[in-house]
């Protein structure tokens, strides 16, 4: 099942990401699976428990690579429970999982191929706090309006 996307302001609320970006993510992440793909292959050659040659076998419910990012990247942006996920991408909730976690190392390779992934190995505090120095504190999300607590009395 794919799910059609009809513009490009639905695409940002599925994924986050504009039709460019998407592109951009699609085109690494394409080359990171076949990559992988590849060494699966050669992996079970070598152990002699591949049983058929790359593209045969049943094709899965997500058979296109912008498929399965679109799957990762509406996981990541909404949370859905794996039922929810199973039933908007037309498989079974296990299936969900079982794709999710089979997909997501791919995603985190092409994110830092992009260089997009933040670095979060350290091996000293040292080298935490030098990492930090460097970056500017975070935005606040609440900079426009000043929210105060409301009281409310029940009489």
């Amino acid at each position: 099942m794919s799910m059609k996307i009809r513009d490009d302001r639905q695409l940002r609320a599925l994924t986050g990401l504009n039709r460019e970006q998407f592109e951009i993510l699609s085109e690494t992440f394409g080359n990171a699976h076949a990559a992988m793909k590849e060494r699966a292959y050669r992996q079970g050659l070598a152990e002699g428990t591949r049983k058929r040659r790359p593209g045969g076998g049943k094709k899965g419910a997500l058979p296109t690579v912008r498929d399965k990012l679109l799957f990762l990247l509406y996981y990541f942006k909404v949370y859905p429970t794996f039922d929810v996920f199973g039933t908007l991408f037309g498989m079974s909730r296990s299936k969900a999982n079982e794709n999710l976690h089979r997909l997501c190392p791919i995603l985190y390779d092409t994110l830092v191929d992009l260089k997009v992934m933040p670095y979060r190995k350290f091996d000293t505090p040292d080298d935490l706090v030098k990492a930090l120095k460097g970056n500017r504190s975070p935005p606040s999300f609440h900079t426009k309006k000043n929210w105060t607590k409301k009281r409310i009395t029940i009489v």
